[in-house]
């Protein structure tokens, strides 16, 4: 408890007294937010906000490292610098995805080769490529929900709470630990970027959550019960950026679109205030899905392989029809200057 309170002070206070020099730095640096068609701010914001969380993440992690001795932090540290490093480079030049892809691969496979890797299947092939996908997927996704006020950092400090739960029922303390100290960061963080932020994480932000959260997920351990159920603990927890993301690539790919290089207002925020909510109201709607999916996988943490697949299942069928609803009016409407929209369509077509 003491690890715990340590963690989560340590980074929430730094990250509450280290954002507003963060603020002042962006426009000074050219790190700036500028209001594009496809965006919904109005006004330039600066997007440091991630070297505040990266360093309350960082400052609180070896405070604790004076305490204990844990070599595999240490990877999962500089892996995480590293994909920050990378967010930071992009923020302010942009980087191709292919660069920033290759970057995220070579940290899953830091990752891998210090012990820390998905270990679903048993096989060394599967385990690596495994591995590699999930924290990929993870840190685009967590990238790719940074795209309202609140959002990333709600939703990120919503895993780790959950995350540092479970490390503290399997006495995992140490991986709590570094949970608990992101979910300090992002609430530190929320002080300025709640609706109306008055600045954006960016993907210096965003890529070291997704990874720190991926990492988490791979080192989670769940002795008093069988890995063909467990692992959907994490997966659960991260449902909502995989839902995400997913819808994301799906919607695109389905209007003849990049998914990595189209931005638009397709995600499912967007979609929610498309429906008549505010921004608010379509951020603490999914701070709620969230946590609902954070329950479930607590469950799942207990459960039997009936139980835990039926609650797996019901997610699954939940979201194949969230996929499907979304993609119509209310919810969406494709843009007219998208292929899809152009192309000639049945007279009964809605």
């Amino acid at each position: 408890m003491t690890t715990y309170i340590l963690a989560f002070a340590g980074a929430l206070v730094l990250a509450i007294g280290v954002t507003p020099v963060a603020r002042w730095l962006a426009p000074r640096m050219g790190v700036i937010d500028r209001p594009e068609a496809r965006k919904i701010h109005h006004r330039p914001v600066g997007r440091m906000g991630g070297v505040a969380i990266y360093l309350a993440v960082v400052a609180a992690a070896l405070v604790l490292g004076e305490r204990y001795n844990f070599a595999q932090f240490g990877v999962i540290l500089v892996g995480a610098t590293g994909v920050s490093f990378m967010g930071l480079i992009d923020d302010r030049w942009e980087l191709r995805p292919l660069v920033k892809m290759l970057g995220q691969t070579l940290a899953a496979l830091l990752l891998y080769a210090s012990g820390i890797y998905v270990g679903t299947f048993h096989r060394p092939v599967l385990d690596l490529i495994a591995t590699v996908l999930w924290v990929g997927y993870i840190t685009n996704a967590v990238n790719f929900l940074d795209n309202m006020d609140g959002l990333a950092g709600g939703v990120s400090a919503i895993a780790a709470a959950f995350f540092a739960l479970m490390c503290s029922f399997s006495e995992q303390y140490l991986v709590g630990a570094l949970s608990i100290a992101v979910l300090g960061a992002c609430l530190g963080f929320l002080f300025y970027n709640l609706n109306p932020a008055s600045i954006f994480m960016g993907d210096s932000g965003s890529l070291f959550l997704g990874f720190m959260l991926a990492a988490v997920g791979i080192k989670l351990r769940f002795p008093d019960n069988v890995t063909f159920v467990t692992w959907m603990v994490p997966v659960l927890v991260m449902g909502l950026p995989i839902f995400d993301t997913t819808l994301v690539i799906i919607s695109r790919l389905r209007r003849r679109l990049n998914p990595a290089t189209t931005p638009g207002k397709d995600h499912i925020s967007h979609r929610l205030v498309a429906a008549g909510m505010t921004q608010r109201e379509a951020v603490l709607t999914l701070y709620v899905v969230s946590f609902i999916l954070g329950l479930l996988a607590t469950f799942v943490t207990q459960a039997s392989v009936l139980e835990g697949y039926v609650v797996g299942g019901l997610v699954a069928l939940a979201g194949l029809y969230g996929l499907w609803r979304v993609e119509r009016p209310p919810f969406f409407k494709p843009p007219i200057s998208s292929p899809e929209s152009r192309s000639p369509r049945p007279a009964s077509s809605n």
